[in-house]
């Protein structure tokens, strides 16, 4: 069957897809597949997978051709499935096969590519697309149509820039980075002095570093440093709508969710885990392997690994309206215990 690269067949057994994820089969090896689809509304034809335990009473019921499962659920299922210690991780690697093929390298002819630019082999640049003086492109770069690389800026080999991105001056992005349509980065940062009666704006001297492996979703904006450089570090991987102030340095393998905003200079670890919604003061240092809730607030550096979250759940109204006005009494009654304790 070849390796993982080649994508889009027309086909496969189930004793040939086992091999090629390297997992276990429980069932008929010879039954063909040729498509992916949920538990819910799988075919014959297709592959469902099961991760979110939530699911699971959809299992019975599913019409698909196979299942990736953990083996313990595996014992529970009497149809073919794929048996994985990882199943979202296995649906990934197969989906990754159902990715249409990148267009044919090249050059659109309303694209305008200043003539001190590099660009590598296999490289394909969209329509209306801005490559500015001192840019280099590595081998294979994909950049969308309405994309503007302002000068100097330098894409490693096999990033993928897609449609409307901009690009500020001196911009680093390193191998494999995603970036989806509508991002900015590298953008002026918020920098402002006060001067007696007026703002007096400060110049933004700094650049973006982005490390390989990097994914930044849709319409996320990064500041360029106002001094040094915003960092993100290698497999970094940034949601939609995201705001990233100046200075601010993200570990490796740090993953945060849509709307989150993190003013500048903050320092993030490797491996945490930022839900949506979040909102992260300045200058503050946040550990490895920490987890934010959605629509935490974080205004104190955390030292300690571990989950954090200061959000308040969603009730019914009329609970909601009780503890509210329960909230504002919490003043009044700490200053009646206090009393209490004096006496």
């Amino acid at each position: 069957m070849g390796t993982e690269s080649g994508r889009n067949p027309q086909q496969w057994t189930l004793g040939e897809l086992a091999g090629r994820l390297d997992v276990q089969l429980q069932g008929d090896q010879h039954h063909c597949v040729s498509g992916i689809g949920t538990l819910q509304n799988a075919e014959p034809h297709q592959v469902a997978f099961l991760a979110n335990p939530g699911y699971r009473k959809q299992l019975a019921d599913t019409s698909a051709g196979a299942v990736i499962l953990t083996e313990q659920d595996a014992q529970e299922f009497n149809g073919n499935c794929l048996i994985s210690p990882a199943p979202y991780v296995s649906y990934a690697r197969l989906a990754d096969w159902f990715v249409p093929e990148p267009q044919p390298a090249g050059i659109h002819d309303s694209a305008v590519v200043d003539d001190h630019a590099i660009i590598g082999q296999g490289v394909q640049i969209g329509a209306n697309a801005v490559i500015g003086p001192g840019c280099q492109l590595g081998r294979n770069v994909q950049i969308g149509a309405g994309c503007v690389l302002e000068s100097d800026c330098l894409v490693a080999d096999d990033t993928v820039i897609m449609a409307k991105t901009w690009i500020g001056p001196n911009t680093r992005i390193g191998q494999r980075v995603r970036v989806h349509p509508g991002a900015v980065l590298g953008s002026d940062g918020f920098g402002l002095a006060w001067n007696q009666d007026h703002w007096k704006k400060v110049p933004q001297l700094g650049g973006l570093q982005i490390g390989d492996d990097c994914e930044i979703g849709a319409n996320t904006t990064i500041d360029r440093g106002s001094i040094g450089n915003t960092v993100l570090h290698q497999d970094v991987r940034l949601d939609n709508q995201i705001q990233i102030a100046h200075n601010v340095e993200i570990g490796a393998h740090t993953a945060i969710a849509a709307c989150t905003g993190i003013a500048g200079s903050t320092k993030i670890g490797a491996y945490c885990l930022i839900g949506g919604a979040c909102g992260i003061g300045g200058h503050l240092q946040i550990a490895d392997r920490i987890t934010l809730t959605g629509m935490s607030m974080v205004t104190h550096s955390l030292r300690i690994a571990g989950s954090y979250g200061s959000a308040i759940p969603a009730a019914p109204e009329k609970i909601w309206h009780r503890n509210i006005a329960r909230l504002r009494q919490l003043d009044k009654l700490w200053r009646r215990l206090k009393r209490t304790d004096k006496q």
